[in-house]
């Protein structure tokens, strides 16, 4: 299905599941700094605002999708939301399933999606959504998190 071979970005947050750690306060201001941009994902997403979802990634980022070729370079990522956005509107919502810190500087965050998509051109038409992610984000020399890598496929059963 055409659907399933458009870009689709699809991520971030509105809950999260944490695991039992041991690390002291620098885990819990990684794991909310990482929430709040996954948080603030979801709203740019659903707003379909490719400039505001552009500032939540790094400086080469490379977003991966189900039957596309990978999104490379802040163009080639822009490239790919523009397109989608002309095509589908998303109104969608993520869960946090867990944030892993790997170092003081990387981490990476494992969600899922449900909801819906509409299509914008040709046959209009909604259809549900849903979809899991899996995210790598670094943090800049500012400080702030942002997504390096994101990979993503459905996990709506097939169309028949």
């Amino acid at each position: 299905m055409l659907l399933r071979t458009l870009f689709v970005p699809v991520l971030f947050a509105a809950s999260v599941a944490l695991p039992d750690v041991a690390f002291a306060a620098p885990l819990s201001d990684t794991v909310r700094a990482i929430t709040q941009q996954l948080h603030r994902y979801e709203q740019r997403l659903n707003a379909s605002d490719t400039d505001a979802i552009m500032s939540l990634y790094d400086d080469a980022p490379v977003v991966m999708a189900q039957n596309a070729p990978s999104a490379v370079g802040r163009e080639g990522v822009r490239n790919a939301y523009t397109h989608a956005f002309s095509a589908v509107r998303l109104n969608v919502r993520f869960s946090i399933d867990e944030i892993k810190p790997l170092s003081r500087d990387w981490a990476f965050a494992r969600t899922h999606s449900t909801g819906t998509i509409e299509m914008l051109t040709g046959k209009r038409s909604t259809q549900p959504e849903a979809n899991q992610e899996l995210f790598i984000l670094h943090r800049g020399p500012d400080g702030i998190w942002r997504v390096a890598r994101y990979s993503f496929s459905t996990t709506n059963p097939p169309a028949v």
